[in-house]
This record gives structure tokens, sequence and C-alpha cells, in this order.
């Protein structure tokens, strides 16, 4: 990743909450902590943030009452190459007349880019799928009612009287903060509130993660495994979590950086795995 990309992921990471540690900075762009501590030099040198003792801090700290779930901007170049090849399985397993449900995230953000020539009945509670799809797409468009969360990119309302218990769909494509034995996690519980109410309108839970997902743990529980009935992932999918997947009776399919047609894995490798 280039100097200047760094430099932006580490200014918008600063604005999510009041520190935030070299490590975490490091496991977003893919750097050594080294060349994030020279970045990190650099920025205070330009007065853009403050250098603190393992990290580094906003000149200016984000306002209280923003959601706990990590900025779009943060988190949209991350890992791009993989969350394509997510985004494409998706959507191939959409037919035309389907209607689905896309929350809002980064991975599931990239499914726009395969869905312009596709005829779908979209409930998404992204503005900026939505606003894609609008724009460059022939999917009927509905969004649930709510505030709109700039940084997340997200509508989100606490009440039950939207427009999303009137939305019946096959299937629901959601992101995660991480997996494991548990179940799906995420951050804010806000986020989890309206995920939720989506998921109770779709027969079909579709869960799109890059493999760092399952290695990375959050305080909320938003389903148990079992409500899963297929992960998305990418070909850096641990041994161990494949098994885990596997022992759940979730389908896995694995996209490889090509994205071509899925080829099954043999069953006494991967069981239910598919491969792109």
């Amino acid at each position: 990743m280039h100097e200047s990309e760094r430099h932006r992921i580490i200014l918008s990471a600063i604005q999510e909450k009041p520190v935030v540690t070299v490590q975490d900075i490091a496991e977003l762009t893919d750097a050594s902590e080294a060349t994030i501590r020279r970045d990190i030099a650099s920025l205070h040198v330009q007065g853009k943030l403050r250098r603190v003792r393992g990290g580094a801090e906003a000149v200016h700290p984000p306002q209280l009452g923003n959601l706990a779930a990590r900025p779009f901007r943060v988190s949209e170049s991350v890992n791009i190459d993989k969350k394509r090849a997510i985004a494409r399985k998706a959507v191939d397993l959409c037919d035309d007349g389907d209607a689905i449900i896309i929350n809002g995230g980064t991975t599931t953000f990239q499914m726009v880019h395969y869905m312009s020539a596709r005829r779908l009945q979209v409930m998404t509670n992204s503005f900026a799928i939505a606003e894609h799809l609008v724009k460059h797409s022939k999917c009927n468009v509905s969004v649930p009612g709510g505030a709109i969360y700039r940084d997340q990119s997200l509508i989100l309302s606490p009440f039950d009287n939207d427009a999303i218990r009137n939305f019946y769909a096959r299937r629901i494509f959601i992101g995660a903060q991480g997996v494991g034995a548990l179940g799906i996690m995420e951050s804010d519980a806000l986020v989890i509130q309206s995920e939720q109410k989506l998921m109770r309108q779709a027969e079909e839970l579709i869960v799109m993660i890059d493999s760092s997902k399952f290695r990375k743990r959050s305080s909320l529980i938003l389903c148990p495994l079992e409500n899963v009935s297929t992960i998305i992932t990418d070909e850096g999918v641990p041994d161990d979590a494949a098994r885990m997947v596997e022992d759940a009776g979730i389908k896995l399919i694995v996209a490889g950086a090509s994205a071509s047609a899925v080829a099954d894995v043999p069953p006494d490798k991967r069981g239910s795995t598919s491969v792109a």
C-alpha cells in the first residue's frame, strides 16, 4: 500500500476513537509496525495528528455519540481484492427477479459492481449501496427509514414501524466484525439491532467476510452460527476455521483471486466447501 493511502487510513481511523494503536493501524494497512510508527511521526510533524505512546490521537477528538462501527472510508480499501472476489460470489447466488437484503458494509458494498445488469428487488440500509444501485443498475431499491450515519454510510432506526417489516427476501447478505465458535460478531448495539430486524425478513443468511475475520473478536454477538446458511470468504481461511464452519453445518464458499466458476473441493478435505 502506498504511503499516501496509509496516511489517509490513519487519519480516518483516529476519527473513529480518541486513540488508535500502532497495532490497530498495522492490521488495517497490512504494513509493519515500524512503517506505521514512521507514518505517525511524519503526520505528527505535519500537525495532522498527535503522536502518543503506542499510537496516535486526533488533533480534534471525535464527538461522542458516534457508532462504534469502523467508518466506511477507513475500511473501504482494506483487502479490496478479496472483498471483490467475495462479492462476485455473493452476486452469483442471485437470480434475476430475486428479492434480497444487503446490509451496509465495505464487503457487501462491492456487490454493486456485479449488479449493473441484474434486475433484483433490493432492500439495503446502506446509503452508499442504495445510491450506487439507483445510478448504475436496473434493480428496484428500497431503504428503511431512520437517521443516516455519515461515517458508516448507514441508515439506522431504533423503531419497528419502518419499511423493513414490509419487505420479504430470499436471502440477506451481511458482513461481520468477527466470526468464532460463539457466532457472528459485531461491535455496535445499534448496528446489531438493525441487522437483526433485517435478518428476520429473509429466508437465508449469507455472511461475507475476508479470512482475517476468523481471527478477530468483538464484544457483541449478532447471532449464533446455527442461524447462518452460507459463509463466503477468501483462500486465506484457516483450516480450523473451515472445520468449525463445516461442523456447524454451514456451506463454505471460498472465492479465489480470479473469482471464476465455483468448483467443489473433495469432501474428504473441506466437506461442504466450494472454491473459485
